[in-house]
This record gives C-alpha cells, sequence and structure tokens, in this order.
C-alpha cells in the first residue's frame, strides 16, 4: 500500500518545489495556496482546493466542516504550511482530513522553511479496513 498514488504524489511535488523555486520561502500560507493551485493548474493537475468535509458520526452529520487546502488527483488530501518548522499539530491536522475524507494518502507541505521544501507524505492503511455500523 505504500506505493499508493506515488506518481500522483511525484507530480504534486513537482509543482510545490516549482512554486517553492520561483517564489521562495516565508510568504503567507494563502500566496502559497494561490501559486500552488496556478502551478497544478498550468501542469494539467486535477485538483479541487477549499473543499469543505462533514463529519459524520452513525450516518448524521454533526454539523462540524473541515477545509483542507487541495484535493488532488481526486485523492490526494492536501494541507500547506508557511511556518519555520512542522510541528505534530500539523500532522495532526492533516490525519483528521484524511480520516473524515475517508482517503489513505496525504501530503503536509511546508513552504516556510529556509534552507528547503519541506514536506512528508502519510498513508493511513487502516482507513477502509473497518467499518462502523
Amino acid at each position: 500500500m505504500s506505493n499508493l498514488f506515488q506518481e500522483e504524489g511525484y507530480q504534486l511535488m513537482g509543482a510545490a518545489f516549482e512554486v517553492y523555486n520561483t517564489i521562495g520561502y516565508g510568504m503567507a500560507e494563502e500566496v502559497y495556496q494561490q501559486c500552488l493551485g496556478i502551478e497544478l493548474q498550468l501542469q494539467g493537475i486535477p485538483y479541487e482546493t477549499k473543499h469543505p468535509l462533514s463529519l459524520r458520526y452513525k450516518s448524521q452529520e454533526i454539523g462540524k466542516t473541515y477545509v483542507p487546502d487541495f484535493f488532488v488527483f481526486a485523492a490526494i488530501v492536501v494541507e500547506i504550511k508557511s511556518v519555520k518548522e512542522l510541528a505534530s499539530e500539523h500532522e495532526a491536522q492533516l490525519f483528521n482530513y484524511m480520516r473524515i475524507a475517508r482517503q489513505p494518502v496525504g501530503y503536509l507541505i511546508n513552504f516556510g522553511h529556509k534552507d528547503t521544501l519541506q514536506w512528508k507524505r502519510f498513508v493511513l492503511s487502516d482507513l477502509h479496513e473497518k467499518k462502523e455500523n
């Protein structure tokens, strides 16, 4: 399962590196969201941005919505940051989005790191193994 959407991930990260190499580090997160959206479009990579997710409990919506930065290839959840260093709460945020969207692959991308684009790929193997009644 670790190879799940691997080629799509390479394409996503190619677009992210292009944005980082073009405008550098440390700008506002919104700037990177807009630039990455443009780059994904230029490279012909299908994506949705700011698609709201509704949390459900036993088939009932609980009224709380979550909004990840991107869905890429209709399968990969992407959360971007512009911070000095990624932290565990950023990972937890992405994990929540992945679980709510029921998508096993997610990328956490940080444009705020000085020396290089920071990123992490996550695969949650338990998403489709167990269903609640």
